[in-house]
């Protein structure tokens, strides 16, 4: 049964969304066959905006397409992880200390509508947990007033939740999400407050005990000493 179509975006923009998230949310697994004419039957479209939404997809690392438009999703690689860890460990403290130095009133009530609510992601997150995760930091981003930077750890993001997502096959417990729930909580405080270096300090806290650092952990273990 084909999904329904929205009718105020294109179609190739409806598959990108819908894919997108099917990879995001875990239903389409790293190194999967994409099959497209199932898919595109599934969501009520041709195959041709699902091939650009596919290319799109491609581009931001999520898609590996060769030359027979057979599609896959990206496997997760030990390297990309550590990439991804070293430079958020670089980008998200400084992105921290920016905001509580340049925040104006609009953004200090867009953090705090974005902290409504939020939790330290459980095992399995729904799709939803993970964009109300990922809103709440975009939010600091934002108030760095910084745009080449906003852009850079935004378009990081999809790809570190597939990592994330890795890492809670082990559960995390009661204290781990605790602390994680009150490290929100300080960098939300530290921003709003203008204390850099305490948003400084504890984003590179939340970013060196992160899912990320341990998926990178995890995936580059069997490797160490090789």
């Amino acid at each position: 049964m084909a999904e329904p179509a929205s009718a105020l975006v294109t179609k190739s923009e409806l598959a990108y969304n819908r894919v997108r998230e099917k990879i995001l949310s875990g239903e389409f697994l790293p190194g999967s066959v994409i099959n497209q004419a199932t898919l595109a039957r599934t969501i009520g479209i041709s195959t041709t905006p699902l091939r650009e939404a596919l290319r799109r997809l491609k581009a931001e690392g999520l898609v590996e397409l060769d030359a027979h438009r057979d599609a896959r999703v990206a496997g997760l690689r030990a390297e990309e992880a550590r990439d991804l860890y070293e430079v958020r460990r670089s980008l998200d403290p400084l992105a921290a200390a920016l905001a509580a130095q340049r925040r104006t009133k609009a953004d200090i009530a867009e953090i705090r509508e974005a902290a409504q609510g939020l939790a330290a992601l459980p095992s399995n997150p729904e799709y939803g947990q993970l964009l109300h995760h990922r809103g709440f930091h975009a939010a600091i981003y934002r108030a760095s007033h910084n745009d080449l930077l906003i852009e850079t750890l935004e378009s990081l993001w999809d790809k570190a939740d597939r990592y994330r997502r890795l890492a809670l096959e082990v559960e995390r417990g009661p204290e781990e999400r605790a602390r994680k729930d009150k490290e929100h909580e300080v960098l939300l405080e530290s921003v709003i407050v203008g204390d850099s270096d305490t948003a400084e300090a504890v984003m590179r806290e939340h970013i060196d005990t992160s899912l990320g650092a341990k998926a990178a952990w995890r995936l580059l273990k069997p490797h160490a000493g090789s």
